[in-house]
């Protein structure tokens, strides 16, 4: 078959060749694995297997979203993947990658430290006790290419001066107010975005494809967060608000794509993170359909005091067990 080329975060290619039962990869022209399958087990031989093994499970679960485990013969098991949870034993002699947990490992996606290392220290916000959180990061967070649109897909942290003037055109859009109502000026618009820029437990983000910004997102702390009263809330869990503000980034594929890639961000951003919540107000049926076909589910309708809200909840296990990454 031609070969695949595959894009990496940090500006390596990976080319795949060959066909169903060998394949040869080369990273940046060079050769890097060359596997053989035999009894839907794959033969390995490589120089540097810690970085063979990963990029063969990366092409095998990115070429074939239907793939959930690659079978794996190695002459030497490097320790380091089973500790790290990219290996696991299948039987005596042989490996495997699970995509659920392949999807699980930070690098190279996300792309600054993440808050998991911040220690637990619980303390008291507005009556509510939630664990204290990790300074916010700056920057490129999570960057990742979409083979099925062909594009980079990237989140990095909101800047007010470089995005004030977008922001503000994306609010003031009807297609975009119907639902955020926070239409308005500029200078609303700055008071707002420095607001949050002071919350402890929100987290502003751009959505980019290919490096131009398309969409605005909210990440916050569900557990200081006005939903906390709706449901069983968790220390952990994070809570999601999305706006496309570019007309010709809009549609299902690519909803598919950038959902994918926010609620894999915050997955990846604090491993004790077991749910994402939304709410959507009830009506916006549309955006309801395009999470629910991603795995999220409607837990139930109720009233926040400007709206009536269905509340949307994707867990980690249910994400990666059917994540669609590629």
């Amino acid at each position: 078959m031609p070969g695949v080329s595959l894009p990496l975060p940090d500006g390596r290619t990976l080319l795949v060749e060959g066909g169903a039962h060998a394949l040869t990869l080369l990273l940046d022209g060079q050769p890097l694995l060359r596997a053989e399958l035999q009894d839907e087990v794959w033969w390995l031989q490589a120089h540097d297997m810690p970085l063979a093994v990963w990029a063969f499970a990366y092409q095998g679960f990115a070429i074939d979203p239907g793939c959930q485990r690659l079978l794996l013969k190695l002459d030497d098991c490097p320790a380091e993947l089973v500790q790290a949870g990219l290996l696991s034993p299948e039987v005596e002699g042989l490996w495997q990658v699970q995509r659920s947990m392949f999807w699980q490992l930070p690098m190279p996606w996300r792309r600054v430290a993440a808050s998991e290392n911040y220690p637990q220290r619980f303390v008291l916000s507005d009556g509510r006790r939630h664990p204290q959180r990790p300074p916010k990061p700056d920057g490129e967070l999570y960057r990742r290419f979409d083979r099925r649109l062909g594009s980079w897909i990237s989140l990095r942290t909101l800047d007010i001066e470089a995005d004030l003037e977008r922001f503000s055109r994306w609010q003031n859009h009807p297609r975009v107010a119907e639902f955020w109502q926070e239409q308005g000026s500029l200078e609303q618009h700055r008071e707002y975005l420095e607001r949050l820029a002071g919350d402890s437990h929100v987290l502003t983000l751009i959505g980019c494809f290919d490096d131009q910004p398309f969409a605005y997102f909210e990440a916050y702390w569900a557990k200081e967060d006005r939903i906390a009263p709706f449901y069983a809330v968790d220390d952990y869990d994070r809570g999601i608000h999305m706006l496309v503000g570019e007309e010709d980034h809009r549609g299902p594929h690519k909803v598919e794509g950038w959902l994918s890639a926010l609620v894999h961000y915050l997955l990846l951003d604090e491993p004790r993170t077991r749910r994402i919540v939304a709410e959507p107000r009830a009506d916006n049926q549309r955006m309801i359909g395009h999470m629910q076909r991603l795995g999220f589910w409607q837990e139930k309708e109720f009233d926040f005091p400007h709206k009536r809200a269905a509340l949307m909840v994707q867990s980690r296990e249910r994400f990666f067990d059917r994540c669609r990454l590629c």
